[in-house]
């Protein structure tokens, strides 16, 4: 078991996991009043690749995925389609595990609802009005934030740059305007609502999660995830409520970048959507696991055609490398190198280096750049394992299956062309791609041949005109 680093948001330092405790894991989910786009998907597949790489090194680990299903957004979705917002709620709920599901990471560990999680949320808003770090007002219920002398410690904020946004409350209910909402009173239009102490009403947004992950986890559990968006005011808070009351909480922060399209936070209010979905549709599931994990977590990722792309070549590439060089030993997520790499071999250093680079602060970049810099050793001449220890190092990133023969379903253009027979045989991308240059080059049309040809090296083939026609070659 090596050890593991991750840099702590709140220290901003490398902190490493405890070997001796539990590992566990709460990422904050989504808030289901629509279909997720592709920028939610990044933090479930960043934070189930790292609970998949910690087990393989032998940790105990406990990843949970809440789902916030009550919310003013929630209510104001339903309304617009016309639905009961709990039924609405549920839908996009199922939505939300299919869509995560064809990713093909597996579920997390437990996925609770903040709908199932309303005793505990009475209890803890219990506790904080008993302390004096909240108060009821109106029917609503206020955490002081004058009150937690260490309110802004994550965030680095100044009270006077501290807005608590939509989610606050109401203005006028609030003994200071730092103040933000554990429970809101039952409003006319709203169709759910459940008895508390307060009246009628139902859960503020950020108490959800301090009870979430206390119930999955313990107060005191290793990482607690989500995107940077959620640093403020959604991270600060839930530290505020737990800590309040003397309950410790995460011993790590980690947070992803956000996704990025046309120098946009990829957002829904933004509008410039692109449904996970939609993706998976249009570029198959391991394009879309590993363009989600072609950037550093913490860093933005870019978002658009061009990158999907390079994601549909960077897949094509494996697939590619397996049917040149097929596994002859079975792989698998283990804490050792398959047996074929046993010794001081390419392939076993090659692994090492992987595992190193996930060990830093869960550096996916580097850790794929020794699986094709073994790719390319590969291709140039024999090296004995290294289909095994491409696979081995594929399985914890999640893309083992690459190795399985199977039609690309990547890019958009080419999702109506990959089952296309000819003379009964299936052909390749790669081949529809090739007839498609000599259709080109037949035609004069030299700009898009050359395009055709550079599109070929991406997925890493060379393309060699001979007397016999045009042959591909592995790069």
């Amino acid at each position: 078991m090596r050890e593991v680093r991750i840099r702590d948001t709140l220290s901003g330092e490398p902190r490493a996991i405890d070997p001796t405790e539990e590992a566990g894991i709460y990422a904050c989910g989504p808030t289901v009043y629509s279909r997720i786009h592709i920028g939610n998907a990044r933090p479930y597949v960043v934070f189930s690749l790292l609970a998949r790489f910690l087990r393989s090194e032998g940790y105990r680990t406990r990843l949970v995925v809440n789902v916030t299903d009550v919310n003013d957004k929630i209510y104001a979705a339903a309304a617009r389609a016309g639905e009961p917002s709990a039924e609405f709620a549920a839908k996009m709920t199922a939505a939300y595990f299919e869509d995560t599901e064809r990713l093909g990471l597996g579920r997390p560990d437990a996925e609770p609802l903040a709908t199932e999680t309303i005793a505990g949320i009475v209890a803890l808003i219990e506790d904080l009005i008993a302390s004096g770090h909240a108060y009821e007002s109106g029917g609503d219920v206020y955490f002081r934030v004058r009150s937690f002398g260490a309110y802004g410690k994550l965030s680095n904020r100044r009270p006077e740059d501290m807005d608590q946004g939509e989610e606050a409350g109401s203005a006028s209910l609030k003994e200071n305007r730092l103040d933000f909402a554990l429970w809101k009173a039952h409003k006319e239009g709203e169709d759910t609502h459940w008895d508390s102490p307060w009246g009628p009403g139902r859960p503020a947004w950020h108490i959800e999660c301090s009870v979430m992950a206390e119930q999955e986890l313990g107060a005191s559990f290793a990482i607690h995830g989500g995107g940077s968006d959620l640093v403020f005011p959604h991270h600060e808070n839930e530290i505020a409520q737990s800590e309040a009351v003397g309950r410790p909480f995460a011993r790590i922060w980690m947070h992803n970048g956000m996704i990025e399209s046309d120098a946009a936070k990829m957002s829904k209010s933004e509008g410039n959507i692109f449904q996970l979905s939609e993706a998976l549709d249009r570029f198959g599931r391991e394009a879309v696991v590993a363009y989600l994990i072609s950037g550093h977590y913490r860093q933005p990722l870019a978002f658009g055609a061009e990158q999907m792309e390079q994601a549909v070549a960077q897949v094509e590439r494996l697939r590619n490398f397996f049917r040149e060089h097929p596994v002859r030993e079975a792989g698998g997520v283990s804490a050792e190198t398959p047996s074929c790499c046993s010794d001081e071999t390419p392939p076993a250093s090659r692994i090492e280096s992987f595992r190193e680079a996930l060990a830093d602060d869960f550096n996916t970049p580097r850790a794929l750049a020794e699986v094709f810099g073994l790719v390319a050793e590969a291709n140039r001449e024999e090296v004995h394992g290294a289909p095994e220890a491409v696979l081995a190092m594929l399985e914890i990133l999640g893309l083992s299956s690459l190795a399985k023969e199977k039609v690309h379903e990547g890019a958009a253009e080419l999702k109506s062309q990959v089952v296309v027979q000819a003379h009964g045989e299936v052909l390749r991308p790669e081949d529809v791609l090739l007839a498609e240059r000599e259709e080109a080059r037949a035609a004069r049309d030299f700009e898009r041949a050359d395009a055709l040809r550079d599109r070929l090296a991406e997925m890493g083939w060379t393309v060699r005109d001979s007397a016999d026609g045009p042959k591909l070659v592995p790069r």
